[in-house]
């Protein structure tokens, strides 16, 4: 039976997939976003080892409040680094008539992906920037990789929800948006998009790490800019 290590695991959460959710939170990440608020799941080697039997048999518990559109849903950290483990969690989950999701950077495609591809009802999925540079300064990966993981979750017709945080000075503008729109539209899976306030109360989690807070001096986006940037995805029509 695969075991895997886990971060955390929020019962019943409505911020992380459709309905209400069980939502497993993986322990590791092979990314360093400036942005990051769990900088806490990046140690591989950290949090508590589970088998997925067994948190299944803690959803189960909960089945009762998902009602039609929750379920179980995987994130991190980063799923992608311990596909076996999310892959048999979802499994299981199938097997108790569980909708399933994986929230990830999609900075990771192999065999494996796709295998835990093949049991997904949702991704979702983080576009962090629209452009090159960005993601290669303050994520640590290739923009491609996440595009070329859209189109295969576009091959594969898995329903796919876009995420973006929004950062003033880096992401907060009218062209960058526009940009995420045109990627959904170009990929027929996407039936949602949703764009994220960055904020700072991860400050204390960075402080107790003893670790520094990339993202310290950048300011939240105010309510304004979210409304105007949220018309733009509001014109958005699949």
């Amino acid at each position: 039976m695969t075991k895997g290590r886990v971060h955390s695991i929020q019962t019943l959460a409505t911020l992380d997939g459709p309905g209400v959710r069980f939502a497993i939170f993986f322990q590791g990440c092979n990314l360093r976003c400036g942005c990051c608020h769990n900088p806490d799941t990046h140690d591989a080697y950290g949090g508590v080892e589970y088998s997925a039997e067994e948190l299944v048999k803690k959803a189960v518990r909960y089945k009762e409040y998902f009602g039609k559109d929750g379920g179980i849903t995987i994130s991190g950290g980063e799923p992608l680094l311990q596909t076996e483990f999310a892959t048999e969690i979802f499994k299981f989950a199938k097997e108790e008539g569980l909708n399933t999701c994986l929230d990830t950077s999609g900075s990771i495609i192999n065999e494996s992906v796709i295998n835990l591809l093949s049991v997904c009802d949702r991704v979702m999925l983080d576009i962090k920037y629209t452009e090159e540079e960005l993601y290669k300064t303050h994520v640590g990966c290739s923009m491609q990789t996440p595009l070329k993981f859209l189109a295969i979750l576009n091959q594969m017709k898995i329903a796919t929800t876009i995420r973006q945080v929004i950062i003033p000075t880096l992401n907060d503008t009218e062209e960058n948006v526009s940009k995420l729109v045109e990627i959904a539209r170009i990929n027929p899976c996407v039936d949602k998009i949703e764009l994220l306030p960055f904020r700072k109360l991860c400050s204390v989690k960075y402080d107790n790490l003893g670790k520094k807070f990339p993202f310290a001096n950048i300011p939240e986006p105010t309510k304004e800019k979210m409304q105007k940037l949220e018309e733009i995805i509001g014109e958005y029509k699949r």
